[in-house]
C-alpha cells in the first residue's frame, strides 16, 4: 500500500483546504440567522422554520456516514470535487424553492452533499508530518469553524440587501470554483484500503465498538455540538424578539463574536501536539459551563450575550479540535472512517440540539435553553472525569 507523502501539506494547500472546508460546512448555516425572515417569505410557522436547520444537519449526518468513509478507499482528488459539484446543484435548488416544503427537501440535499470539508480534514492529517499533524488539522478545522461563523454573518448581510435566495446562488458558484481549484491541488493518492462498500460502512461501527477512547470521545463531541447548536438556534429567536428586535443583518453580525472559537481551534491543535489533549478538554468544558451561566444571566443584556458567545465558542470549538486530533491518533488507515463516526455523532447531536432549541423556547424561553446548556456541560464534565480517572484511563 502506497503511503501519502509526509511533506505534502504545504502552506498553500493548507490554506486552500481550510477555505474549501469552511465554504462547504458554511452551507449548513446559511438559513440559521434567517429563520423568521424565510418563514415570513414562504408563509411558514416559527416551529417549521426551526426544522430548516434540523433537516440540514440530519442530511449532513447521513452524508457523512455514507460518503466520507469512501476517503479510505477511493481517490480523494476525484471524490472531493464531485461532492462540491453535487452540493452546488442542491444549493441552486434552495435558491429556486417555491415553498417551505421544497426548501426543506433542498436543504436536506445540501446537508447530504456538502461533505467535502470532512473528507479534506483526514486528508490533511494523512499528508501532514507526524510532529505537525495537530497544527495542520487544527488550521484546516479552524477554516471549517470560521465558515460556520462567517456564513451566519454573510447570510444576514446579503439577505438584507438582495434577499435570502441570493445567498444560495453565491454559495453554488463558490462550490463550483472550489471544485476546480481542489482538483488541481489535491495529489493523486493510492487508496489506503481495499474494502467493499458494505464492509466499509460496517467497519465504521466496528471501530466504535472496539475502541473505548473513540466511544468516550464521541460522547463528549456529540454533547458539545448539541449544546452549541441549541445555543445558536435559540439565539436567533432571542435577538429577533423583545427586548432586542434586531433585523437579520444585525443578527448575522453576532457570528463575528464567535471567531474567537476559530482561533481556539488552531491553538487546540498545538495543545494536542504538546501532549495536553485530555486536561485541556476538561478545562474547556468547565469554560462552557461558565458560558451558559453568563448567557442565562444576560438574556436582556447584549454585552453579556456577546461575552457568552465568545466563551462558548472558545470552549466548544477548542475541545472539538482536541477530540478530532485524539480520534485521528487511533489509526492512520481508518482516518476517514474515524472522522465519519466523529462527525456523524456531532451532527446527530447538533440536530437534537436545534430541535430542543425550538421546544425549549416555546415553553421556557431563553432561561430554559441556558439551563439545558448548563446541564449538558455538567454531563460532559462527568463523562470526561470517568474517562480520565475511571476504567478507561484516557490520557
Amino acid at each position: 500500500m502506497t503511503q501519502p507523502s509526509r511533506t505534502g501539506m504545504t502552506t498553500g494547500r493548507t490554506l486552500l483546504f481550510a477555505i474549501a472546508g469552511g465554504a462547504a460546512v458554511g452551507n449548513l448555516y446559511w438559513a440559521q440567522p434567517l429563520l423568521d425572515f424565510i418563514a415570513g417569505d414562504l408563509h411558514g410557522s416559527t416551529s417549521t422554520a426551526g426544522w430548516l436547520v434540523t433537516v440540514t444537519q440530519l442530511g449532513y449526518a447521513v452524508g457523512i456516514l455514507l460518503v466520507v468513509p469512501l476517503g479510505d478507499v477511493v481517490d480523494r482528488r476525484k471524490l472531493v470535487p464531485l461532492m462540491l459539484v453535487l452540493s452546488a446543484v442542491a444549493l441552486a435548488a434552495c435558491a429556486l424553492a417555491p415553498s417551505m416544503a421544497a426548501l426543506l427537501v433542498a436543504l436536506a440535499a445540501v446537508g447530504l452533499t456538502t461533505v467535502a470539508g470532512q473528507v479534506l480534514t483526514p486528508l490533511a492529517g494523512d499528508l501532514a508530518a507526524d510532529e505537525h499533524r495537530g497544527r495542520v488539522v487544527g488550521t484546516v478545522a479552524s477554516g471549517l469553524l470560521t465558515g460556520i461563523l462567517v456564513s451566519r454573518t454573510l447570510s444576514g448581510l446579503i439577505a438584507a440587501v438582495a434577499g435570502w435566495r441570493t445567498i444560495f446562488v453565491i454559495a453554488a458558484v463558490a462550490a463550483v470554483v472550489l471544485a476546480f481549484l481542489l482538483y488541481r491541488a489535491i495529489p493523486t493518492l493510492e487508496p489506503k484500503a481495499r474494502i467493499r462498500y458494505p464492509a466499509l460502512i460496517r467497519s465504521v461501527f466496528l471501530v466504535v465498538v472496539h475502541e473505548p477512547v473513540v466511544r468516550w470521545t464521541l460522547a463528549l463531541s456529540a454533547t458539545g455540538f448539541g449544546a452549541f447548536t441549541m445555543f445558536w438556534t435559540a439565539l436567533t429567536f432571542l435577538l429577533s424578539g423583545p427586548p432586542f428586535h434586531y433585523p437579520v443583518v444585525v443578527i448575522g453580525l453576532f457570528g463575528l463574536a464567535g471567531l474567537a472559537g476559530a482561533v481556539a481551534a488552531q491553538r487546540g491543535g498545538r495543545l494536542h501536539d504538546r501532549g495536553w489533549n485530555v486536561p485541556a478538554t476538561g478545562a474547556l468544558w468547565a469554560l462552557a459551563l461558565v458560558a451558559f451561566v453568563v448567557a442565562g444571566l444576560g438574556g436582556r443584556s447584549v454585552v453579556l450575550v456577546l461575552v457568552a458567545i465568545v466563551l462558548l465558542d472558545i470552549a466548544i470549538q477548542g475541545q472539538n479540535i482536541l477530540n478530532q486530533a485524539r480520534i485521528f491518533a487511533v489509526s492512520h488507515e481508518a482516518r476517514s472512517r474515524l472522522n465519519t463516526a466523529f462527525v456523524t455523532g456531532n451532527f446527530i447531536g447538533g440536530a437534537i440540539g436545534s430541535a430542543l432549541a425550538g421546544l425549549l423556547w416555546d415553553d421556557w424561553g431563553w432561561t430554559g435553553v441556558t439551563v439545558a446548556g448548563a446541564v449538558l456541560a455538567g454531563f460532559a464534565l462527568t463523562v470526561w472525569l470517568v474517562g480520565r480517572r475511571g476504567p478507561l484511563r484516557v490520557g
